[in-house]
């Protein structure tokens, strides 16, 4: 299909998910614009099949974020933020995507935005489904610097076995797809491991040097600022000021892409 009708159909097709995800709750008011604005380019730019890897990856991320919720109670004051997605989360996952979306426009031949946007998708779905399913596992994880130390459930830089045979999970459902719609099998290992270490180096930079608070009416550790959920105002805790979790998400994806163009390269 042509760009000139492409891009218009791209755009409708994302301003109509972005308002269903809106009204689903999955996305709030800001998150809907970010989402038709990355939609549009991914959608207009790459196509359908751009579109699928896209799709698949909210869609099933929206949907873990409100599964097992009994499993997950308690667990909100430890993020920064809840299932509604914001404009900094959506740009937070779906940025890096985008711009290689925007790359295929210029360098239409080459497999390298391809193979980068789905490391990132992968990347970012590896690290949802580590986190959503995660919970799932009997004991408590343990920090990524330190296996020694066990914490509780939903701490950042904490990983469990359930937690990474998700994370693997979501990125190879993501690889596979990748894989299948270009007929190019090769990309398939090269692609799942790249998202699983992007989820891995999500969790590292969580437990080192991402921004953490603490709430001093609950005694606990959280993602919250500049109040917890109960309304005390949190107290910086350790980790740099600057990285929130949105930063992290977007790290996570960069490094999956770092570790896909190496790997190909190679």
């Amino acid at each position: 299909m042509p760009l000139y009708y492409q891009l218009p159909f791209g755009f409708l097709l994302a301003i109509f998910i972005a308002f269903l995800a809106y009204k689903a709750r999955s996305l709030n008011q800001s998150g809907a614009l970010a989402a038709a604005f990355t939609g549009t380019i991914i959608f207009g730019i790459g196509g359908w099949q751009w579109a699928i890897l896209l799709l698949t990856f909210f869609i099933t991320s929206s949907a873990l974020s409100r599964a097992f919720k009994k499993r997950k109670q308690g667990l909100d004051e430890k993020f920064s933020k809840g299932h509604e997605r914001d404009a900094g989360q959506v740009f937070g996952n779906g940025g890096i995507a985008t711009l290689f979306a925007a790359l295929h426009f210029f360098f239409p031949e080459s497999i390298l935005p391809w193979i980068g946007f789905a490391a990132t998708l992968a990347a970012v779905n590896a690290d949802t489904w580590a986190t959503e399913l995660g919970v799932l596992n009997p004991n408590p994880p343990r920090m990524i610097t330190n296996f020694n130390k066990v914490v509780e459930k939903g701490t950042s830089g904490g990983i469990s076995l359930i937690g990474t045979l998700a994370s693997l999970t979501g990125s190879a459902l993501i690889a596979f797809l990748a894989s299948l719609l270009t007929d190019n099998w090769s990309l398939f290992p090269l692609i799942t491991f790249a998202g699983l270490a992007g989820s891995l180096f999500d969790s590292f930079l969580g437990g080192t040097v991402q921004a953490m608070y603490f709430c001093p009416t609950h005694k606990k550790e959280t993602e919250k600022h500049p109040l917890h959920t109960c309304g005390t105002q949190t107290v910086h805790l350790r980790g740099w000021k600057w990285l929130n979790n949105d930063w992290v998400n977007f790290a996570c994806g960069v490094f999956g892409v770092v570790v896909a163009l190496i790997a190909s390269v190679l």
